[in-house]
């Protein structure tokens, strides 16, 4: 019988590692954001030995404990209930419980309920640890093809265009790659408040992260914003990903494939227009040019 590489113990070369029950704390897990394959074994553990399982939506909850038989106490904590939660949680983690917190999908806290109770329970000195598994936007980071040494993940985006373009102006500036989580029928028009307070960069679409009809779609974020102006609002969870700046334009345009895709959700002058701000082209030359595009010219 062979003898193991000298960098893996002999013990850990034979057989995986042990179940390892969760420790009496707060214990965060993360849960799969669509394929229920993307749950670590180390998860399954927590949540089949806590004591008590605090769930965002306890029904979303049921159906992926139902799908690994793990039967336990389920309680809701959400941002609707939580100030009136709390102290009850608090109670058991001082009474030495072994609780475990997750949200619908993905690493709980990030764009979901949990910090306010992290916070109260760490300055009651109970153990909070966290178990790392899937995030949609470390997911969608590391398939986009932009840069990832430094990101700014930037959570959903002002439902209003005026809220919104604010909160771009105030980011505008990060060195690094920007992530947003959006819904579907605000996408085409985050999309285009982006062109227009953060210039021409590269962006890209991540749709439906590991689910049947993933979806990844990339290009300028103008163009983006005329495909989906001209499409109509995509279906599923979406993780928006913005390249970062530098100062001037971002991406080499490609003005004929630009004015092509925003001609049919702005028509020739609108798609000029967008164009003429993304590039600093004039304005006249680019009407032209859309018009001759969209009559079929060369």
């Amino acid at each position: 019988m062979s003898e193991p590489p000298s960098h893996i113990p002999a013990e850990t070369s034979r057989r995986a590692p042990a179940p390892q029950p969760p420790e009496p704390g707060l214990n965060i897990v993360s849960t799969p954001i669509g394929n229920l394959r993307d749950i670590t074994l180390r998860a399954l553990d927590a949540l089949t030995g806590a004591d008590r399982i605090l769930a965002e939506d306890t029904r979303v909850a049921r159906k992926l404990l139902d799908a690994y038989g793990i039967s336990g106490k389920i309680s809701p904590y959400h941002d609707h209930n939580g100030a009136k939660a709390r102290p009850e949680i608090l109670q058991a983690l001082a009474d030495g419980e072994r609780v475990v917190l997750i949200s619908d999908a993905g690493t709980p806290l990030i764009s979901d309920p949990g910090y306010k109770l992290v916070r109260e329970a760490v300055e009651a000195g109970h153990p909070v640890r966290a178990l790392p598994g899937a995030s949609a936007l470390l997911t969608g980071l590391a398939a986009a093809g932009l840069p990832s040494d430094a990101f700014f993940f930037a959570g959903f985006l002002p439902p209003r265009t005026g809220s919104r373009k604010n909160r771009l102006k105030e980011i505008a500036a990060i060195p690094g790659t920007l992530i947003f989580y959006e819904s579907g029928p605000r996408l085409a028009a985050s999309l285009a408040d982006i062109a227009t307070i953060l210039g021409e960069r590269e962006a890209v679409v991540a749709r439906e992260l590991t689910k049947k009809f993933e979806e990844y779609r990339r290009g300028s974020v103008s163009g983006l914003a005329g495909f989906y102006a001209g499409s109509g609002a995509p279906r599923g969870e979406i993780t928006l990903l913005i390249g970062p700046g530098n100062g001037g334009n971002d991406v080499q345009i490609d003005v004929d494939a630009e004015l092509r895709a925003l001609i049919p959700a702005l028509g020739v002058k609108g798609a000029a227009a967008k164009v003429a701000e993304a590039t600093g082209l004039g304005k006249r030359d680019l009407y032209t040019r859309a018009q001759s595009l969209k009559e079929g010219g060369g």
